[in-house]
C-alpha cells in the first residue's frame, strides 16, 4: 500500500501529493552528509561486486580513506594483499568517486562482516585416541628419570584415565 504525503517545495506548501515511495530515498539523501547509504550499498551488494574473491575478503568497516577487509586465516590474508588494488579499483567505482585509497586486512577472529553473517564452520571434534597394542613395552629400557621416560609414562597415565 503506498502511502502518500504533502510536498513543500522552496516555494511553499504545494497540494501536491508525493508517493512516500519515491520522496523517501531523496528525503534520506539529503541527510546523509557522509554518504554512509553508500556504504550500506556497498555492503550488501559485497558477494555481487567481488564475485570469487567475496569469500576470501570480506568487508568490516573503514577508518577515514582505508578500508577493512576480513580474512579467515594469516595465510589468506597474506595472498589477499596482493588483491587490494583490483579490490580498490572495483568498491571506489562502485561508489562512483574515489572514496578509499587503501585496503587494511585484519584477522576475522569471530567477528560478524558487515555483509551478513558469515558462516564459519565448527571445528571437528578432535578423535579419541586410540590405545595402542604395545604400549609399555619400554618401560624396562627408557630411564624413568630421563626427559624422554617421563614423557612416555605420562602417555601411558593419559591412557589409563580414560
Amino acid at each position: 500500500m503506498a502511502r502518500y504525503f504533502r510536498h513543500y517545495s522552496k516555494k511553499g506548501r504545494s497540494n501536491r501529493m508525493v508517493s512516500l515511495t519515491n520522496a523517501l530515498p531523496r528525503f534520506l539523501g539529503k541527510l546523509d552528509t557522509t554518504g554512509s547509504l553508500d556504504l550500506i550499498h556497498l555492503w550488501r551488494s559485497w558477494d555481487d561486486l567481488m564475485g570469487e574473491m567475496a569469500s576470501v575478503a570480506r568487508p568490516l568497516g573503514h577508518r577515514k580513506k582505508k578500508l577493512i577487509l576480513a580474512a579467515e586465516d594469516p595465510m589468506v590474508m597474506q595472498e589477499a594483499q596482493f588483491l587490494a588494488p583490483m579490490i580498490l579499483e572495483i568498491v571506489n567505482g562502485f561508489l562512483g568517486q574515489e572514496v578509499f585509497d587503501k585496503v587494511v586486512f585484519e584477522l576475522l577472529n569471530g567477528r560478524v562482516p558487515l555483509d551478513g553473517e558469515f558462516s564459519v564452520e565448527a571445528p571437528p571434534l578432535p578423535k579419541e585416541p586410540t590405545k595402542p597394542k604395545k604400549l609399555g613395552g619400554l618401560n624396562k629400557d627408557l630411564d624413568p628419570e630421563s626427559p624422554l621416560g617421563r614423557c612416555y609414562r605420562a602417555y601411558q597415565r593419559m591412557f589409563e584415565e580414560i
